[in-house]
């Protein structure tokens, strides 16, 4: 059975992140469209729309354009893959004699929709066209419905938000799993990473809702020379806003096609190590209620193993400790 000869354990946090309170997002000041009064506890991904009537150039575009617009407007507006944690905005386009609507949906992580509002009717052959400038000023002048529309949600939202009163609870992750993995290794590091988050005082969800925290686990195996593979295992830590906290970094080599098809103790050795690490990026941020003393590291020691762990024969060594970017 294959087993990790040495799994390399790297804690990436910004170097920034916990010395100062740096804003999650840059915008510049839009004087076309009303400003949230304040900086919206959330990151929304302008998704590119499939089905808007629009070229895939075209449709790519009017993605950036609105986004672009909303980000002057200070919204955290974003084109890139949706983090877990992201709302979506879904555009969509409605024909009508010689005339086309745009309309947006926004819908949470959890893609339960939460309102739905229609632009302005647009010249059809103004629209299938597809220009850039076109498509920018069209973005422009719905961008106020965007934002009223994001302003109405947030604040019902927070109503329907109770505050713990007393205490920190413990901090709920949404994990929707790992992907990339060859055989079955998504599906047997996502389970063993659910089982040792937990241990580590964090509630893992596949649910956005009341989350704080989203993790992505991402699996790269690349051949490299002497008939072997390159394993990366990249797990990112980030918040419901979308700034990434931090990444937890495994590599190593293992024989070609060792891991094509079980992953076994492999995946419980690479969890465990990265649920550590995982752990130490919330604490940095400041997210942990208290300490656990059967996970802190200790000076110059690795992690501990965890209650339940099987058998050590022939489980490999233990991790490089993670480091962390020391808080001032």
């Amino acid at each position: 059975m294959v087993k990790f000869r040495h799994l390399a354990l790297l804690l990436l946090p910004l170097i920034l992140a916990g010395c100062e309170n740096f804003q999650p997002y840059w915008g510049k000041p839009g004087g076309m469209a009303p400003r949230l009064t304040a900086p919206p506890a959330y990151r929304l991904a302008v998704l590119t729309p499939p089905t808007a009537l629009l070229t895939d150039e075209a449709a790519k575009s009017f993605a950036e354009q609105t986004a672009a617009t909303l980000e002057a407007s200070e919204v955290p507006a974003v084109t890139d893959r949706p983090r877990p944690l992201d709302w979506r905005l879904q555009i969509t386009a409605e024909a009508e004699g010689d005339k086309v609507t745009p309309r947006y949906a926004l819908r949470d992580p959890d893609d339960k929709a939460l309102g739905t509002i229609s632009g302005q009717p647009v010249s059809a052959r103004d629209w299938a066209e597809g220009q850039k400038d076109v498509l920018k000023r069209i973005a422009e002048r719905d961008a106020p419905q965007i934002l009223s529309l994001l302003t109405r949600v947030e604040a019902a939202r927070k109503a329907n938000d109770p505050t713990a009163l007393i205490g920190k609870p413990s901090p709920k992750m949404r994990f929707p799993g790992v992907r990339g993995a060859p055989g079955d290794g998504n599906q047997r590091l996502t389970e063993r990473m659910n089982d040792f988050l937990s241990k580590q005082g964090l509630v893992i969800q596949d649910l956005a809702e009341g989350a704080l925290y989203g993790l992505e686990g991402e699996v790269h195996v690349v051949p490299t020379e002497n008939n072997r593979d390159r394993v990366e295992i990249q797990w990112i830590v980030s918040r419901t806003d979308g700034h990434e906290l931090g990444r937890v970094l495994q590599l190593n080599e293992v024989p070609r096609g060792s891991l094509d098809r079980f992953w076994g103790d492999v995946a419980y050795a690479a969890a465990e190590e990265a649920a550590a690490g995982v752990r130490q990026v919330i604490a940095n941020a400041g997210g942990m209620p208290h300490a656990n003393p059967d996970y802190d590291r200790k000076p110059g020691g690795g992690a501990p193993a965890a209650q339940g762990a099987p058998p050590a024969q022939g489980a490999p060594p233990a991790a490089t400790p993670a480091s962390a970017a020391p808080r001032p």
